[in-house]
């Protein structure tokens, strides 16, 4: 008697939630989300910044609360980058920065997991990463890694647990390394950006910070920033990165970039942290907003996605949603 059956039948694999959930590989965990958050010196109250729904540009005093919330839902690591209200092209006054933390650690503790960010785009007149020279053609690297090393080790005094240099300079993260330990900052780590493009995703940061370039000189961070045509020499930097110190090695853009993300942690026993920047949330956003999409639903669907291509970290804005949304989540 002949018998009909299918033998690579995979659909009692998806017949309900329950086994699909039993039999997911990709399993989200809240706690390995960052929160970026902003502050800036100038504001007197918070601002919400264009495309970044849920999203403010904290104060000094505000960023407190700020975070105070977020550790009620369950989120307990931040990225902060602060803003000042002087720019300047040299002698840069790193001291707004210092305080924020500070102020941070003081109030929240070992509660929270502090990262700093560190670059100079938002304290140069001009808007690129570092030290530009006279007439604006050219960032000068060293300089620009002495000055950052610098600034790094201020934040690490002021009480940051990492240090997250994004400037894209070559030689910083060793130039940090070696600056954090000759000053008895061991445990603090870095997060490199370690493969960070030159991208149209940037726009709400931007925004955030004021750290558009505004020059006749160097008009984009094309010189400095990665191509999205090269992702040898991504894989390239971040390797370097690794070997000169760094301790998680982040990849920004992240949804834009998995075939990236996958082809580094191949190449690496180090955390991979995956950066789903301003221009990519907010498009989720704008997507929402019109009906086309569940909103909950596609920053899920985002992060299973870096997840499965290779992420341990995720950098999102809606960190401060993911214990309820993940745990919300029809599988």
């Amino acid at each position: 008697m002949e018998t009909n059956f299918w033998p690579l039948n995979q659909r009692r694999l998806r017949t309900g939630t329950h086994i699909r959930e039993l039999t997911a590989s990709v399993k989200l965990n809240y706690k390995s989300f960052i929160q970026p958050v902003f502050v800036d010196e100038a504001l007197s109250s918070a601002r919400k910044v264009n495309g970044l729904n849920d999203v403010q540009v904290e104060t000094a005093d505000s960023i407190l609360y700020s975070i105070e919330q977020d550790t009620r839902n369950g989120i307990s690591k931040f990225l902060l980058f602060p803003v000042p209200a002087i720019r300047k092209d040299k002698e840069f006054d790193f001291s707004f920065a210092s305080h924020v933390i500070r102020r941070i650690k003081e109030n929240f503790g070992e509660e929270v997991w502090l990262a700093a960010d560190v670059c100079l785009c938002s304290y140069t007149t001009h808007g690129h990463c570092g030290i530009l020279n006279q007439d604006h053609t050219q960032l000068l690297n060293s300089k620009t890694v002495e000055v950052l090393s610098h600034y790094a080790s201020l934040l690490a005094n002021a009480g940051a647990d990492c240090i997250a240099p994004s400037d894209m300079t070559d030689g910083r993260i060793g130039a940090i390394r070696n600056k954090l330990d000759a000053l008895g900052y061991e445990q603090v780590s870095i997060m490199s950006y370690a493969a960070k493009f030159s991208s149209q995703f940037y726009g709400p940061f931007r925004d955030a910070c004021h750290s558009a370039p505004n020059t006749m000189g160097l008009q984009n961070r094309k010189t400095y920033q990665l191509s999205p045509f090269n992702s040898n020499d991504a894989l390239a930097s971040a390797i370097r990165d690794e070997k000169e110190g760094a301790d998680i090695l982040m990849v920004k853009p992240a949804a834009l970039y998995t075939d990236v993300i996958a082809k580094l942690k191949q190449q690496t026993l180090k955390p991979v942290a995956a950066y789903h920047v301003s221009g990519e949330y907010a498009a989720i956003e704008a997507l929402a907003e019109k009906g086309l999409l569940d909103r909950e639903a596609a920053h899920v669907e985002v992060w299973a996605a870096l997840q499965r291509s290779g992420a341990d970290i995720i950098i999102s804005y809606a960190a401060r949603n993911a214990k309820e949304w993940i745990n919300n989540a029809i599988i």
